[in-house]
């Protein structure tokens, strides 16, 4: 073991392991997956204005987000600023990019105010699901409702954005 690496002690464990317990995302997972997720886990901090990921990176991760603030944008077209897709916060899920090939991020994610996350491994999630079917089904569902609001969300943004252009 790298002694420059500093290991998780069983105070943050537990409380790593709370805050997935009490997440939107993962509450009422059982135990053994409460358990799993911890083990490709850590808390995540972002200061107002810091990008977590840009449009066509790589997507190898995703986060639960505690409290704080997230812009989802896309570039434009014209290359000017980036067109805010959504707001999300406490309680929000911010990526799912990583489940789906070509596993490259769809947006930008800028933090608006300071924000804490858990930072999952998506890779390493992917790996276990695999080993785990019944983890990887429970995520599957999860994230389908995820990207179902985000949709639903996209759509009545774009409704009010044509009803105020007068189309």
């Amino acid at each position: 073991m790298n002694s420059a690496t500093p290991q998780p002690n069983a105070e943050f464990s537990a409380r790593l392991i709370e805050e997935l317990r009490e997440h939107p995302f993962t509450r009422g997972l059982n135990d053994k997956h409460i358990q799993v997720l911890a083990s490709c886990a850590m808390f995540s901090d972002f200061k107002a204005g810091e990008v977590i990921f840009r449009e066509g990176e790589i997507a190898n991760r995703f986060y639960l987000l505690i409290n704080g603030e997230v812009s989802l944008e896309s570039a434009s077209a014209q290359d000017t600023d980036p067109v805010q897709i959504q707001m999300i916060g406490a309680g929000d899920v911010l990526g799912w990019s990583w489940l789906f090939p070509p596993y490259y991020w769809r947006f930008n994610a800028v933090a608006v105010t300071d924000t804490r996350a858990i930072f999952l491994y998506g890779t390493r999630l992917q790996e276990l699901s695999e080993d785990d079917h019944d983890l990887g089904y429970e995520l599957m569902k999860r994230v389908a409702s995820v990207v179902i609001n985000r949709l639903q969300a996209a759509r009545k943004q774009l409704t009010e954005m044509l009803d105020r252009a007068g189309a």
